[in-house]
C-alpha cells in the first residue's frame, strides 16, 4: 500500500532531475503518473524530445507501476489542457499535479537581453499558470486537488545573477497563495517547494574559485533530488489535505519552512508625513529590522544534513 494508491499525477519536468525521481516515487507510492518532459536543454532553446519523458514512463512500467508519457512544452496551453485529457483518458481522472519543469538563462540584469528574460518567465511562471489554470476546473468540480509547484531561494532570499528566473519563483509564490485561499472550501491545495539538490540546472553555476568548488561538491554529494522527492510526493497525499498555501525548503534531509511577508515594524506621524521627516524619523528607526543583501548561501552557510 502507498500514500497515493488510487491517485492520477501528472509530473512536468519529469525526465530528468527533481522531476524524474519525484516521477518514479510517485509510482512507487501508488499513483498512475503521466510523465511530461519537453526533452529539450537545461537552456530551452533547442526543439527537444520525447525521449526522456517515455523512459522514466518506461522504467515505471517496467516496473509494474502505470504511466503514460507526454513530451509537449508547459509554455503551451493548449498542450497542457491535452495533459490533464491524456491524465483522464488513460487513467480515468487527475487529482495532483507536480510542476519542477523549468530553465535557466542566468547573467547580470544589466546584461540580460529580453529573449533571456522572457524565456525564464514564460518556462517558469508562464508554465505554473498553465498546468494550474488548465486543471482547477476539474480539481473544483471534484473538490480534490493538490499543487505542488516549485520556487526558488533565489527567489525567497536571492542569488546574483538569476533576476529573470528570481522573478519568475516569486511570482509563482504570490499565485500558489492566491490558488491556495480560493480553493479552500473545494478541497483544492497548493504549496510550494524551494529545492536544494544536485541536478543539471546546479550543475550549470559557474565554478570561479576554490571556495566555489568546495560547496558545489557538498552540494552534489549530500542534497539529491531523490531527497526533494520525498516532500513533493508527501503533498499529493489524503493526508496531507490539512496543508495548504506553504512554502518548503528541502535541503538534504532537513526539510524547512519557510515564512511569509507580514509586518515586521510600522510608524505614524499623526500630522502627516513629508520627505524629510520620513528621511529623519522613518527611515533611520527602521533601519535596525531592514534585511541585508544576503544571498541564498549566506543564509544557510552550513553544510547539508
Amino acid at each position: 500500500m502507498g500514500v497515493l494508491d488510487g491517485k492520477v499525477v501528472l509530473i512536468t519536468g519529469g525526465g530528468n532531475g527533481i522531476g524524474k525521481e519525484t516521477a518514479l516515487l510517485l509510482a512507487r507510492e501508488g499513483a498512475s503518473v503521466v510523465v511530461n518532459d519537453l526533452g529539450g536543454s537545461l537552456t530551452g532553446a533547442d526543439e527537444g524530445s520525447a525521449g526522456p519523458a517515455e523512459e522514466v514512463a518506461k522504467t515505471i512500467r517496467n516496473a509494474g507501476g502505470k504511466a503514460v508519457s507526454n513530451s509537449d512544452s508547459v509554455t503551451d496551453y493548449a498542450a497542457v489542457q491535452r495533459m490533464v485529457e491524456q491524465a483522464k483518458d488513460e487513467f480515468g481522472g487527475l487529482h495532483a499535479v507536480v510542476n519542477p519543469a523549468g530553465i535557466l538563462r542566468d547573467g547580470m540584469f544589466h546584461k540580460m537581453s529580453e529573449s533571456d528574460w522572457d524565456g525564464v518567465i514564460e518556462v517558469h511562471l508562464r508554465g505554473t499558470y498553465n498546468v494550474t489554470r488548465a486543471s482547477i476546473e476539474l480539481f473544483r468540480e471534484q473538490e480534490d486537488g493538490a499543487y505542488v509547484l516549485f520556487t526558488s531561494t533565489s527567489g525567497l532570499i536571492g542569488n546574483i545573477g538569476q533576476a529573470n528566473y528570481a522573478a519568475a519563483k516569486m511570482g509563482i509564490a504570490g499565485l500558489s497563495r492566491i490558488i491556495a485561499m480560493e480553493g479552500a472550501r473545494k478541497n483544492v491545495r497548493s504549496n510550494i517547494i524551494a529545492p536544494f539538490a544536485w541536478t543539471r540546472m546546479i550543475a550549470s553555476i559557474p565554478v570561479k574559485d576554490e571556495e566555489s568548488a568546495q560547496r558545489v561538491e557538498r552540494m552534489k554529494n549530500a542534497m539529491r533530488a531523490d531527497q526533494v522527492a520525498q516532500l513533493a510526493v508527501a503533498l499529493c497525499s489524503d493526508k496531507a489535505k490539512d496543508v495548504s498555501s506553504q512554502i518548503f525548503g528541502v535541503r538534504g534531509n532537513e526539510i524547512v519552512l519557510f515564512d511569509q511577508p507580514r509586518p515586521v515594524r510600522s510608524m505614524a506621524d499623526l500630522s502627516g508625513w513629508t520627505p524629510e521627516k520620513i528621511l529623519d524619523t522613518c527611515l533611520p528607526a527602521m533601519k535596525s529590522d531592514f534585511f541585508g543583501l544576503d544571498a541564498s548561501a549566506d543564509v544557510f552557510p552550513y553544510d547539508p544534513v
